[in-house]
């Protein structure tokens, strides 16, 4: 299938603009769009104008997703699991708190990730953000992009009657809390998986600390580490 590509360059008053025919399966619907769009932050103002398509950014990552179909599943999963993971900051500065749990002053990362362990989305906050709240945060929105979503894992930081009743009215999803058990050291259930996925993440170097000013730019460095780590299971299958 070709693509049509049409480049409108007002250099001075407007970005450019691309549009393309849909190439594959996972690319955005306009229903889709329509939904996901409103909420992607608009571009900030001055300097140069914006020259990238999101839409086709969006595409691009859920073009991702043949990693599930490669090993047999569909391209959207029905469980999900989410955890999150208190990191220390340098002096460079930024939002920052306390996580008086694990004791660490900094940020603290929350992933949802898949069974595969592969990351489907992430959000960076202070480390004093409760888990439930942060949950909330981390999950918004994506009922459009994962409408086969059935059951979300977390553990016992995430057990809110509110957030359950909220999912379950929003998205129609069931949260489900799995506890650690007593007098063990054992994770249980599926939450194991997304351990295995932050302790992936910890590979690279520059995730061992949050060495950035922004959240938004950490949130970016996680995504590039997820992206390549799918991109080399598929180069090497």
């Amino acid at each position: 299938m070709k693509s049509r590509l049409r480049v409108t360059d007002h250099r001075r008053v407007m970005p450019i603009t691309i549009n393309t025919d849909k190439l594959y399966d996972t690319d955005l619907t306009d229903a889709a769009w329509a939904l996901i769009g409103p909420m992607l932050p608009a571009a900030r103002r001055g300097g140069r104008p914006r020259t990238t398509n999101i839409r086709a950014v969006l595409n691009a990552i859920f073009y991702l997703q043949q990693a599930r179909r490669q090993a047999g599943r569909t391209a959207c999963p029905s469980v999900v699991i989410m955890d999150g993971q208190s990191v220390k900051t340098t002096e460079r500065g930024g939002i920052r708190g306390f996580d008086a749990h694990k004791r660490v002053k900094g940020r603290k990362r929350h992933i949802l990730v898949d069974t595969f362990g592969l990351l489907i989305a992430c959000r960076v906050e202070p480390a004093d953000i409760s888990d439930r709240r942060a949950a909330a945060l981390l999950l918004g929105g994506l009922g459009a992009l994962f409408p086969n979503i059935r059951t979300v894992i977390a553990d016992a930081g995430h057990q809110s009657r509110k957030l359950a009743r909220h999912l379950l009215q929003q998205d129609g999803w069931k949260l489900q809390i799995v506890k650690r058990r007593q007098r063990a050291f054992k994770i249980t259930g599926l939450t194991w998986i997304v351990e295995r996925s932050f302790a992936w993440l910890g590979r690279n170097r520059r995730l061992s600390k949050d060495y950035e000013y922004s959240v938004q730019t950490s949130e970016t460095l996680i995504d590039i580490a997820a992206t390549r780590l799918i991109l080399n299971r598929l180069a090497s299958a």
